[in-house]
């Protein structure tokens, strides 16, 4: 019996290193979302050198004619867009878990970077190359990392972290500060102290559920 629980302990304990010191690109990180929020490195934030144009973003990288933000639209919606030319969308309908609504048509909604550009910049993008910034701004391969949500919610948002915004939907805080967790972990992004307080104090009430995520950097 106290062989069995040395080793249980032993195995938690490897599911809880990855994230905290030996996970590389590539890896995947299983942990639960209190304890992936406790891996996260704290440390203030510098916006100084920052420009959205450092972020290029909407590109086509697959070259099928639709840009990124087209792609996400494609992907998220509840109904089909009619899809014209080279990739101009119409009609379709979505649902913006930001505010809880759903929304006709695709000119109502932004494709928002679920950890904002100059929130990344802040919390270790500016240490980046160009094409690792590219590529943390069109992520297609994690559906998490961008949404399809009301331009209006998405403009509150704005670049505020989780201490400074949430969603306007009470329901949604406990998916979107697991989410939030979810892609500072995929990018190792730092928090800063009144970040990983209001994250700290938002997921304590909320069920500790298990994210997996593989690890772009």
């Amino acid at each position: 019996m106290r062989i069995r629980a040395a080793a249980t302990l032993a195995a938690l304990a490897a599911l809880l290193a990855p994230a905290a010191a030996h996970a590389a690109p590539g890896d995947t990180v299983r942990l639960p979302v209190r304890e992936a929020l406790a891996a996260l490195a704290v440390a203030d934030e510098s916006r100084e050198g920052y420009s959205r144009e450092k972020f290029k973003h909407w590109v086509d990288a697959d070259r099928d004619g639709c840009s990124t933000r087209n792609e996400v639209l494609l992907d998220e919606a509840v109904s089909d867009p009619a899809r014209a030319g080279r990739c101009t969308l119409s009609g379709g309908s979505w649902y913006s878990p930001y505010d809880d609504q759903y929304v006709e048509g695709p000119r109502a909604l932004d494709v928002d970077h679920y950890v904002p550009l100059a929130e990344s910049w802040d919390s270790g993008a500016s240490g980046w190359s160009a094409k690792d910034r590219e590529a943390y701004a069109n992520d297609l391969s994690d559906e998490r990392a961008l949404i399809a949500v009301t331009a209006a919610s998405n403009r509150s948002k704005a670049d505020k972290d989780p201490a400074e915004w949430m969603p306007p939907a009470a329901g949604y805080h406990c998916e979107y500060a697991t989410t939030w967790v979810t892609v500072k972990t995929r990018y190792q992004l730092s928090v800063d102290p009144a970040e990983a307080a209001a994250l700290t104090g938002i997921l304590s009430e909320c069920p500790n559920r298990p994210i997996k995520v593989e690890l772009a950097r």
